[in-house]
């Protein structure tokens, strides 16, 4: 079973038609039994960093997310809350990536929107994918660049646009967004 984490964010319908579409069922759920019974859990998001995790304390999954052993996907906000903190709303996160979030100059067009390439891919997420491929974005905050950084997108500043820490994996593009190239690293996830 794949389990997608509910938790008062958005964009999980568009995750869970993508999984559809490589021929994958998943449940959508804040049941803490059963994304500990997952054999991989996909945790999306686009929302706020700290009413998303109020809604993760109050309901305990902030502890269940953390202790998983099974392979775990953010996306987006999923990714920015894997991290320690964020300047979103002054939010301590879950802290498996120690590095923190931080918000896009005001001198930047805000969000970051569009297609983009990501360099300096490291993570079995891109196996089969080339350099050359563009992923979607739309974000207003980026994680730094750090020790668990597999991949690189440049928007004036080098941010982390994917993530890697054991059994967690993290993307701050959409990969349901991203066409095929999107599709094969859903695919190598749901393959791991």
């Amino acid at each position: 079973m794949i389990a997608i984490v509910k938790y008062n964010a958005g964009n999980i319908t568009s995750v869970q038609n993508a999984l559809e579409r490589l021929g994958y069922s998943s449940v959508v759920t804040d049941d803490p039994k059963l994304i500990q019974q997952a054999e991989k859990v996909i945790f999306p998001g686009v929302g706020e960093a700290s009413s998303a995790m109020q809604y993760l304390r109050e309901n305990g999954l902030d502890q269940v997310i953390k202790n998983l052993k099974q392979p775990v996907l953010g996306i987006c906000l999923g990714q920015q809350l894997l991290c320690a903190f964020s300047e979103e709303g002054n939010t301590k996160c879950l802290g498996i990536f120690e590095t923190t979030v931080k918000k896009f100059e005001p001198k930047l067009k805000v969000p970051h929107m569009g297609w983009n390439t990501i360099s300096a891919l490291n993570s079995v997420l891109f196996d089969g994918i080339s350099s050359e491929e563009n992923f979607y974005f739309v974000h207003s905050y980026y994680a730094e660049v750090c020790s668990n950084t597999s991949g690189i997108c440049n928007y004036v500043v080098p941010f982390s646009a994917s993530m890697q820490k054991g059994n967690f994996y993290a993307t701050q593009f959409h990969p349901e967004k991203s066409s095929l190239a999107g599709e094969q690293l859903l695919l190598n996830f749901l393959q791991l």
